[in-house]
């Protein structure tokens, strides 16, 4: 079933401040959303301490913490696991490809040295396809992509088939009709994935 688009791309400026490393292997994804009240905010961040301190009480080195405060995963705390497999319907933290990535720094989308968090929708074997508005994935219509974002600029485009090797993975967060992802830019090499998230504590 293919989604239905957003009539423009709701990607908001963000500052660069916006996110942050918070100690040395805990990052915060996305800006702080409204709506959250002062006493959620406290909680959440003393859980993320609460996790942090506990990994290094079991003198294990932790591979990474990462706070979602996007539209494209729950928002909440995430191990990120570099080494691990990646499989279709993860979630991932990755970088755009650099032709993309300051695309997306120009537009005010999202600051160039900033990772995504997306769900990956095509991996080894996949056979993925733009046509038109619609990209499919083994043949099967799964998403429409946009032809404007909300300022009325055009967004990148790409088009024919993909058959994806074991060094390429197609990212696509499908329950967001506004998502970044590989409907605009195709698949991106396998090395550009930092690593599989897996939740901790999530809304």
């Amino acid at each position: 079933m293919v989604a239905r688009p957003w009539q423009g791309l709701d990607l908001r400026r963000r500052n660069p401040g916006d996110t942050a490393m918070i100690g040395p292997r805990l990052f915060r994804i996305g800006g702080r959303r409204r709506g959250r009240s002062r006493p959620q905010r406290i909680l959440a961040l003393a859980l993320a301490g609460l996790v942090y301190l506990g990994l290094a009480e079991l003198g294990r080195a932790a591979p990474g913490l990462v706070w979602n405060n996007t539209a494209s995963a729950p928002i909440g705390l995430y191990r990120l696991m570099p080494s691990a497999p990646i499989h279709r319907g993860d979630r991932v933290l990755a970088r755009l490809p650099d032709p993309m990535r300051r695309l997306a720094a120009e537009r005010g989308y999202l600051p160039e040295t900033v990772p995504l968090v997306k769900t990956v929708g095509g991996v080894s074997g996949d056979l993925i396809c733009a046509e038109g508005d619609t990209i499919l994935i083994n043949g099967q219509p799964v998403v429409l992509r946009l032809r404007q974002d909300r300022w009325d600029r055009p967004m990148p485009t790409w088009t024919g088939c993909r058959r994806l090797d074991a060094d390429k993975v197609f990212l696509l967060t499908g329950d967001v009709a506004t998502s970044f992802d590989g409907r605009y830019f195709g698949p991106i090499p396998r090395s550009n994935v930092l690593g599989l998230l897996v939740p901790l504590w999530t809304e």
